[in-house]
């Protein structure tokens, strides 16, 4: 990622590196990176994690919990006050009080939440204060995926472009871009209204990637799916032009504008994104819907490892040595996690599990990948099924059991969003090989191995004095061990 930066980034990196580094001295802290695709559960499993610490909730691989080192867990201030705070105590209300999912990830978030804790060792309790600030940044994948535009000039942008959206998932959806974009002359003088038709029908291509059908991942420029306070502004009025003749660009010309506006992009929009954030990170955990993408077909999930492949070869990974650890973050663990298993059996968790393994892989190695440690995981940050069985003739089932959202259907029932049911969602392969045949070259989705439907928050339970339990989970205290257990050590 170093070739990725200026020799100004760098420098201003390693001076808030050492500024962290002194306050660290005094109060102990460790950035966690939140990311993941859309709807892959963020800002649920940030919830979730700090409703389970804060109420001493149910984590028995959790070895400081289960052992019962951990004091107490409570939010203080961020120690960031240009980042917008990450809104728990709404979240947690959607959850527990409305039982509606909370809002998706928009833009980054930030929360702290300190740990006081007792060391497992004499000698740790001799030297330690036994407390760690775990500040959590919560932003989007998304965003993530412009990371490697910064070792992209504009000629290359718009190559990767155009061959990605002549891929047979996406052909019919870049139609009208492809179309627009063909018709344009590169050289002829710049016009706005041309390079608004051709930035709003790029845009247009990459929401429509997004949506269930397709579910696609790579998905770049982010902004142009999350614009914000950047809507309308020339930095995301730009679009990639398709068969670029070598050599500059004609002064005043559609290309000359379109890549003067695509290095602003990178300039105001991405490199302080990875300067500011991305590069002050020292763990990360990367959710991903792999079943909607298993759904959506053997593209969807080629699409997946594209994206988990850029995600990996954007960060800062490995373990830098006493000294360099003084000017440079790398981040030393990370986790990618498969979410939404409690809408399948557990017969199914470690299938899941290892087709998400077998994509991490093959990322991995594909993004020469090395230093850090990567785990994967299927887990739900939030429970909303409990399982059971059901007679049919002779078979017994294995069902999951939770109140399908308002809307949801299967054949020809839609849920009203208030009657629980009993659902029989399939099984995933027993080979992973199984369920990623196919998967490159694909261009027709298979038949699902998997049919899901969402279901709305659990009830919480309460016992009998009226207290309220913390929200259920599948495998949040394996994720929590990972990714900061040898910090409570």
């Amino acid at each position: 990622m170093a070739a990725l930066t200026s020799i100004g980034d760098e420098a201003r990196i390693a001076l808030d590196t050492l500024a962290g580094r002194a306050a660290g001295l005094v109060n102990p802290s460790l950035r966690l990176g939140v990311t993941g695709l859309s709807r892959a559960g963020k800002t649920v499993f940030i919830t979730s994690l700090v409703h389970n610490l804060v109420h001493g909730g149910r984590l028995p691989l959790f070895e400081a919990q289960k052992s019962g080192r951990i004091a107490r867990a409570y939010l203080e201030h961020q120690p960031d006050d240009a980042v917008p705070r990450f809104q728990y105590e709404d979240h947690v209300a959607a959850l527990v009080d409305e039982r509606v999912w909370p809002d998706s990830t928009r833009a980054i978030s930030e929360l702290r939440l300190t740990i006081e804790y007792e060391s497992a060792s004499g000698w740790g309790r001799m030297f330690s204060r036994g407390r760690l600030s775990l500040d959590i940044v919560d932003y989007p994948g998304e965003w993530l995926l412009d990371l490697p535009l910064l070792g992209k000039d504009f000629g290359a942008f718009s190559r990767d472009a155009y061959e990605l959206a002549l891929l047979p998932a996406r052909s019919d959806l870049a139609a009208e871009w492809l179309t627009l974009a063909g018709a344009a002359d590169p050289d002829a003088p710049a016009d706005e209204m041309t390079a608004r038709r051709l930035a709003e029908s790029f845009a247009a291509y990459l929401r429509a990637g997004k949506q269930d059908e397709r579910a696609l991942s790579t998905l770049p420029p982010g902004r142009f799916l999350m614009p914000g306070d950047l809507e309308g502004s020339p930095a995301l009025t730009f679009a990639p032009l398709p068969n670029l003749a070598d050599g500059r660009a004609k002064p005043g010309s559609l290309r000359a504008m379109m890549e003067r506006r695509y290095e602003a992009y990178k300039t105001h929009v991405v490199r302080p994104f990875f300067r500011e954030h991305i590069a002050r990170l020292d763990r990360q955990i990367v959710l991903v819907d792999a079943m909607q993408a298993l759904n959506a077909g053997p593209a969807a999930v080629a699409d997946l490892e594209r994206a988990l492949t850029e995600i990996l070869a954007c960060f800062r990974q490995g373990r830098g040595s006493l000294l360099t650890g003084l000017f440079s973050r790398r981040i030393d663990r990370i986790l990618i996690a498969a979410t939404k298993a409690d809408h399948i059996h557990h017969e199914s968790h470690d299938r899941l599990q290892a087709i998400v393994r077998r994509l991490a892989d093959r990322a991995v190695e594909r993004a020469s990948f090395s230093g850090a440690e990567v785990d994967v995981l299927a887990m739900a940050a939030v429970r909303a099924t409990r399982e059971g069985t059901v007679r049919q003739g002779r078979d017994t089932l294995p069902v999951i059991i939770g109140t399908p959202l308002k809307g949801e259907t299967i054949g020809s029932e839609t849920f009203d969003g208030e009657s629980e049911t009993a659902i029989f969602p399939g099984d995933l392969p027993e080979k992973a090989d199984i369920a990623l045949k196919g998967l490159h070259g694909a261009s027709q989705p298979a038949e699902p191995a998997i049919r899901f439907v969402r279901f709305r928050p659990p009830r919480l339970e309460r016992t009998a004095e009226g207290v309220t339990l913390s929200l259920p989970h599948i495998r949040l205290d394996r994720a929590l061990q990972f990714l900061i257990g040898d910090h409570l050590a």
